[in-house]
């Protein structure tokens, strides 16, 4: 599927209430642009429900994860980022950290984190799926539209494309 979040910003804000998140992400994913129904996950410094999470089948979604915006270790690394490709998630977005950076560019995913993080994440299965989430002056909710590219970040309560 074809877009750019400027024409979509052109075409449709005014009209169905766009969100727009704040420049804060980096590309990690080989893929530059992805869109999807979103999955929202709230954790911290856990990545066990991330995982369960990527077992189930993505296709047409987007996993939307709330990791409090850590700085302190990774939620994302090569495995579950090769498990979400198997699973055909069109795109993870992480309020928090990824590893394996140099690795992840070459999978065919779309991959939005804030840094990246050489330690790996704890492993205690804390965490809430499909709930209300907010960062980067967006409210996200599950099955909300995701669209990102190379511009940015645009939410919407509809498909738009």
């Amino acid at each position: 599927m074809h877009f750019k979040t400027s024409d979509l910003c052109d075409h449709h804000a005014t009209q169905h209430h766009l969100q727009i998140a704040e420049p804060l992400f980096k590309i990690f994913g080989g893929k530059t642009s992805f869109t999807g129904r979103i999955a929202t996950l709230k954790t911290f410094e856990d990545n066990v429900l991330l995982k369960r999470a990527l077992e189930e089948d993505g296709s047409g979604r987007v996993l939307v994860v709330d990791g409090g915006g850590s700085h302190r270790c990774a939620l994302l690394d090569r495995s579950l980022a090769e498990l979400a490709c198997q699973r055909n998630w069109e795109g993870l977005v992480i309020y928090g950290c990824i590893r394996h950076s140099v690795e992840l560019v070459h999978l065919p995913i779309g991959i939005r984190a804030l840094h990246a993080h050489p330690l790996h994440s704890h492993q205690r299965g804390g965490g809430d799926r499909d709930i209300l989430i907010s960062f980067a002056s967006v409210n996200f909710r599950s099955d909300h539209y995701i669209y990102v590219d190379e511009d940015g970040m645009v939410v919407a309560e509809r498909e738009l494309v």
